[in-house]
């Protein structure tokens, strides 16, 4: 790939010609607009024009995906044709700047009156203008240090219930965890500052815990605080996990906005695990918004060194695929020759089944593999619950199926019964 350029690969759909739509793209995100106006030379645009570099038409459609004032106005007709498109831009349009960057691939293209459909779907940056980003401080291994854990997955809970617990409840909690066998434990993306367990003391208590069990035990958990808040609030809130001997702080990306978080990874050295909720609005229509590998390598320049990537059989919309395809988004390198790669967190309905669907089809235990109701709601409690996820991982890296394995594991025997009909 030229270092002088980036690359962004588009779905789009149209009643119009695609090959005239794809330049009005390239036009409208670099020099130009519905028409050539003064002062746009040749020179410049040869300079600071984006290209059309492919052009693949696929199927079409009877109806719009979506409406479309614009084209009602012209009186178009269908069929809607579909169509990939990918688009070279010039890396000095932008420089090392991020929040420009996701405005030029991901902004006022959706808007484009000739379109009826318009969807990211990937994004590749050249080495050297990756590099001009953060970086993950921590990614896979780091977060391995931390957390005390060489091999096998980093195995994760929720507090729950979600909000309303006071500082004191969620300590005993974590507690509670910690003595189980948990390797992560994170707050809930909806509790962060709440007025029944404010931040301050809500860190110092759970610290306190924290602290006291690895005086005891040699093991240091690694707590995710959510931190998410105005960008000035957020670093102080860092500060306090820091001070606090604390080694991971959350954030809400979407709802913190890039430059945010830019600011925070560069204000702290905590692990920084990135919560993506809201990902849906943006995903959830197959012609509209934001592939998740785009969509995470917009936030990997941020610097986060976690992403959320939800689970396998899990509790939320996404198919299986595009819950693999995302993890191994995650475990790529952004260019050819770096070491950039982020730790993948699944979440959302995992529990002891759904441990062989997420080896099988990743490949890896470099994950952090977090369960809610799977820990907490096993029916001999939280302990049997993290080992019934244990012993599901060393029967999935032994190729051996769980209702095999769980004739000489109780706590794998009792998840299997307990959650199996569910």
């Amino acid at each position: 790939m030229n270092s002088e350029r980036f690359h962004a690969t588009y779905l789009i759909e149209t009643p119009l010609d695609p090959a005239k739509v794809a330049n009005v793209m390239a036009g409208e995100q670099s020099c130009g607009t519905f028409t050539r106006v003064h002062g746009e030379t040749d020179e410049l645009r040869e300079r600071a024009r984006a290209t059309v570099e492919q052009l693949d038409l696929l199927d079409s459609s009877d109806s719009p995906a979506l409406p479309n004032a614009w084209l009602d106005r012209q009186g178009s007709q269908g069929p809607w044709q579909r169509a990939r498109v990918r688009i070279s831009f010039p890396v000095d349009n932008i420089g090392a700047n991020l929040p420009t960057l996701a405005s030029t691939v991901a902004g006022n293209l959706y808007d484009l009156g000739e379109t009826t459909g318009m969807r990211l779907e990937a994004l590749q940056l050249p080495a050297l203008y990756r590099q001009r980003f953060d970086m993950p401080r921590h990614g896979v291994a780091g977060t391995r240090r931390l957390a005390g854990v060489e091999q096998g997955p980093l195995l994760g809970t929720i507090i729950k219930p979600n909000v309303g617990l006071s500082p004191a409840q969620t300590a005993a909690l974590v507690g509670q965890l910690c003595q189980a066998g948990v390797d992560f434990i994170k707050d809930d993306e909806i509790c962060a500052d709440p007025v029944h367990a404010p931040l301050a003391e809500r860190v110092a208590a759970v610290m306190a815990v924290v602290r006291e069990h690895e005086q005891r035990t040699g093991k240091a958990v690694m707590v995710a605080f959510n931190i998410t808040d105005e960008t000035d609030a957020m670093r102080r809130h860092a500060e306090l996990v820091e001070r606090e001997g604390g080694s991971c702080v959350m954030v809400s990306l979407n709802y913190c906005g890039y430059s945010a978080v830019q600011t925070l990874r560069r204000s702290t050295s905590l692990v920084l695990h990135g919560h993506r909720n809201g990902y849906g609005a943006m995903a959830r229509h197959p012609l509209l918004g934001i592939s998740f590998q785009a969509y995470q390598t917009l936030w990997r320049l941020a610097g986060v060194d976690h992403m959320h990537v939800h689970g396998l059989q899990g509790k939320f919309s996404q198919e299986d695929q595009e819950v693999v395809d995302s993890a191994r988004d995650c475990l790529a390198p952004l260019a050819d020759g770096l070491n950039d790669q982020v730790m993948p967190a699944f979440s959302s309905g995992q529990w002891a089944g759904t441990v062989p669907a997420t080896f099988d089809a990743v490949g890896t235990d470099d994950l952090l593999f977090m369960s809610g109701g799977g820990i907490l709601a096993h029916p001999d409690g939280a302990a049997a619950g993290i080992a019934s996820l244990r012993q599901a991982w060393a029967a999935a890296n032994a190729g051996v199926v769980l209702s095999e394995y769980a004739v000489n594991a109780p706590e794998l025997r009792r998840a299997l019964e307990f959650f199996g009909g569910r």
